[in-house]
């Protein structure tokens, strides 16, 4: 189960606990014996009554109104019945979610709701190193260069809140292990808490390679091939119905990118549509994710992302990094062949260690100039080439042959693929 439904869970169980208790003891109280002392008539009454044989009350019912609580006016006043008064400093507590990925520590501060807790002075202690703030008040503190070895970490008070008594430990890894990192959707957002416009700059290069041989309309499948479409955000609200009708016969979806500025996860808001759309229209999907880490802990970051968007869904293709620029000014556009290559494998690692297959994204200019593409053969290579006959001569699985593609079922433009079947 995921923490925030854990969390929820536990939140709701504990509250109806309260409420079931209360009403038991006040519901028990005004009906069983704290009134008036009865009259004699109703005291003999009460004699023959206890000479008959006992009968089993109805299974579950305590006192004879069960609703009894509702007449009493102190029932919700915190100072009359602390068991609410419990419940409610439940909901102020704060909990630490604490992962490492290599030689570092996230840190996660959480609310009852298991929700990050935001726009806060947020201060944590590492015991024998100091404390460490969260600069952008977004509810998370990121150390790094740590040794290897075991923590212990702290919140500091919170105004407000409750924070844990004791502190929580935490072992800080010395190599990157490639398994998706816990907890990772306290991290993903939404559109609609960043700047989008200037946080989706991804820009293809394979466009300034085209030639006048570019094949923009669908290819006929064949025995070994099969014929499809990528899409995203940009490709608006899609009939996938039509869409099949068309002759596609597979979908690659994104599910996200990493923020070119800032470095947020952001979750793509037609995903969920687009998932659920193909698979309503019979079409078999992939997905890919434009990465903009700038090390392996953020590449494993980005595919544990990507696993948590994709659990209620069945793939049948590739789960994909998008690798291409960001417009000259991205986080990582200036990083070079190595790193690159690392960040890749570190995230296909991760996407098959989850039970995927996994594959890389990007053009012949990108795989000839800034990945050392060799060391990516044993991944799923999607090339993006948009000429009659592709110049590349590496290994590559997928082609992606135009991005000027027109179907119907989609408005405007979109890429055409034809996937190699072994």
């Amino acid at each position: 189960m995921d923490s925030k439904l854990r969390r929820t869970a536990i939140l709701a169980s504990v509250a109806a606990v309260a409420f079931i208790s209360a009403v038991v003891f006040y519901g028990d109280s005004l009906s069983g014996g704290h009134g008036p002392a009865p009259s004699q008539k109703n005291a003999d009454k009460t004699q023959e009554e206890s000479a008959k044989p006992e009968e089993t009350p109805p299974t579950g019912q305590i006192g004879e109104d069960l609703s009894a609580f509702l007449k009493d006016g102190n029932f919700f006043d915190p100072e009359y019945n602390p068991v609410l008064e419990a419940a409610k400093e439940n909901v102020l507590r704060l909990s630490l979610v604490v992962t490492s990925v290599e030689k570092d520590l996230r840190v996660q501060i959480v609310d009852a709701g298991g929700d990050l807790l935001c726009d806060r002075d947020l201060y944590v202690e590492l015991e024998g190193l100091g404390e460490y703030k969260d600069l952008d008040r977004d509810g998370v503190v990121y150390i790094g260069d740590l040794a290897a070895g075991d923590y212990y970490v702290s919140l500091k008070p919170v105004e407000g809140y409750k924070v844990p008594t004791n502190p929580t430990r935490v072992h800080v890894k010395e190599k990157v292990e490639y398994v998706p990192i816990d907890d990772i959707s306290l991290l993903i957002k939404t559109e609609e808490e960043i700047d989008a416009e200037a946080e989706d700059t991804a820009v293809s290069d394979a466009r300034e390679d085209a030639d006048r041989t570019e094949l923009t309309g669908l290819q006929s499948a064949t025995g070994s091939t099969r014929v499809g479409i990528d899409v995203s955000k940009w490709n608006g609200e899609i009939d996938w119905d039509r869409v099949h009708g068309a002759g596609v016969e597979f979908a690659i979806i994104r599910a996200g990118y990493r923020g070119s500025v800032t470095g947020s996860i952001v979750e793509d808001h037609r995903f969920a549509a687009n998932m659920k759309g193909a698979a309503a229209g019979g079409i078999p999907t992939g997905v890919y994710f434009f990465t903009q880490a700038v090390n392996e802990v953020e590449a494993v970051e980005e595919a544990s992302a990507v696993l948590r968007m994709v659990r209620e869904y069945e793939l049948e293709y590739p789960i994909f990094i998008d690798t291409e620029g960001a417009g000259g000014n991205g986080r990582a556009d200036g990083l070079d062949p190595e790193t690159r290559t690392q960040i890749c494998e570190a995230f296909c690692r991760t996407i098959e260690n989850a039970g995927y297959q996994a594959g890389v994204y990007a053009s012949r200019s990108w795989y000839n100039n800034n990945l050392y593409a060799d060391r990516l053969d044993d991944y799923c290579i999607w090339l993006a080439e948009y000429r009659s006959v592709p110049l590349y001569q590496g290994y590559y699985r997928m082609w992606q042959h135009t991005s000027k593609g027109k179907i119907d079922g989609i408005p405007g433009v979109v890429d055409m693929d034809v996937y190699y079947v072994r």
